[in-house]
């Protein structure tokens, strides 16, 4: 499928905004969710732009599942190593697990039945961390409320992953046209709110 020059210009803003978040990061943070942050951002920054060189069909690639879920595994370990302290080195080992299950799946040639329970299962609770944590901090009054532009984030972050887990695993939601249409509208907008909602919460 051609890439339109819209999608184009969505995916530029997309990665200009990634662009950012990394140079600029978040005041204030210890090494290992800055660290996070910034891979997290990276990795959207380097998507964007393989996007908008190779085209949409670089979804196809068994690598996505890998690349793709480093972003909620990066975010999350992030907010939990700085929001809750008593839980970090364990969120961060089970992170770093996780990610070489998916690493040793693809290497080996799994299943797509085992491919796909492995990716629902990161993000699944990555993105619920990523959506549920800050709406706690908000109603205990422990974050502004412009914080909840992370969960609404997070949210999106569910969302692409479930659909390109199951184009990768042969088992589109949606077509394969649908998914190449939609994506890089919802990648700009998750990175928007993402960036809006640790740049409005500092």
């Amino acid at each position: 499928m051609k890439m339109s020059i819209l999608d184009r210009i969505l995916l530029l803003i997309a990665t200009l905004l990634a662009a950012y978040q990394v140079a600029v990061g978040i005041d204030g943070l210890s090494t290992v969710p800055t660290i996070a942050y910034s891979i997290a951002f990276g990795v959207i920054l380097v998507a964007g732009l393989l996007l908008i060189i190779f085209g949409l069909e670089v979804l196809d690639s068994p690598i996505v599942a890998i690349v793709s879920s480093l972003i909620p595994l990066s975010l999350a370990t992030g907010l939990v190593w700085h929001h809750l302290p008593f839980f970090k080195v364990q969120y961060l080992v089970f992170a770093i697990l996780w990610l070489l299950i998916i690493v040793i799946t693809r290497v080996l040639h799994a299943s797509n039945k085992l491919s796909l329970f492995v990716l629902i299962v990161v993000h699944g609770i990555a993105g619920l961390t990523i959506f549920l944590l800050p709406v706690i901090l908000v109603l205990t009054g422990r974050a502004l409320p412009r914080y909840l532009f992370v969960s609404a984030g997070g949210a999106l972050i569910g969302l692409n992953g479930v659909l390109l887990a199951l184009l990768n695993a042969g088992k589109p939601l949606l077509s394969h046209e649908s998914i190449f249409r939609v994506l890089p509208g919802l990648l700009l907008l998750m990175t928007a709110t993402l960036v809006a909602g640790f740049a409005l919460s500092t």
